[in-house]
């Protein structure tokens, strides 16, 4: 796989079918929109078997394939910068996802990797304990049919990194559990903001507090009972 953006099925919005990608080393850009709007397609390869993934290899590889069904599994471990990044976007038609394995992020891994997937019903377990800046940022933002999420296992939070994670899930009701006891900027901000049918927040026990960490998360939940205990002093 190449250095430079492949593009090479952008746009092929009759295309059904694709075969296996059987790449173990990727490269910058290996995949880079790759599938971008091939509207048709309902089937991604069954698995991306690279362990070792580098900088936007796999960004938006997928986005618009509004008739995709069957995602590929994602066996990495070792992440790269953007690597994920919108890579589903808007892929409305998928209501699961894969395993996420890797316990180490980097900076925009996740970002947006299922933005507007308006059809998915459950989110995949998230066992990473090291985050990086911007790691879930909108990562599952606009899934307005999503209401099965995982706890969020990181106790010290990087920045923006939980950024419009959940904006706009209308139908979530129940907040993952957060054991972040420290933060990062603006690292929960807008999280859960537009979450209308959300009754229950999640416990917040952070201590240690940055500049706008806790900014608009649970804007316009219009369905909220109750608050939670703040225990920072500072």
């Amino acid at each position: 796989a190449g250095d430079l953006p492949s593009q090479f099925f952008k746009g092929c919005t009759n295309l059904t079918t694709i075969s296996s990608l059987p790449a173990t080393i990727v490269k910058r850009y290996c995949y880079y929109q790759m599938f971008y709007g091939c509207e048709a397609l309902t089937k991604a390869p069954s698995i991306l078997p690279s362990m070792t993934l580098n900088y936007a290899c796999y960004f938006e590889m997928f986005r618009e394939c509004y008739a995709l069904t069957t995602l590929p599994q994602l066996p990495a471990t070792t992440l790269a910068e953007s690597c994920y990044e919108y890579m589903f976007d808007s892929c409305s038609e998928i209501n699961s996802t894969m395993e996420l394995p890797s316990t180490v992020l980097t900076k925009r891994c996740y970002y947006g990797m299922f933005n507007y997937c308006t059809n998915l019903t459950t989110a995949p377990q998230l066992p990473a304990t090291t985050l990086a800046d911007e790691c879930y940022k909108n990562m599952f933002k606009s899934c307005s049919n999503l209401i099965t999420i995982s706890e969020l296992q990181a106790t010290t939070l990087a920045n923006n990194c939980y950024e419009s994670m959940f904006e706009g899930c209308k139908k979530l009701t129940t907040a993952p559990q957060l054991k972040s006891i420290k933060m990062g900027v603006s690292s929960c901000q807008y999280m859960f903001k537009g979450c209308t049918s959300l009754t229950k927040a999640p416990e917040l026990i952070a201590t240690t507090l940055a500049s706008n960490c806790y900014n608009g998360m649970f804007e316009n939940c219009k369905a909220l009972e109750s608050t939670i205990d703040l225990p920072a002093t500072t």
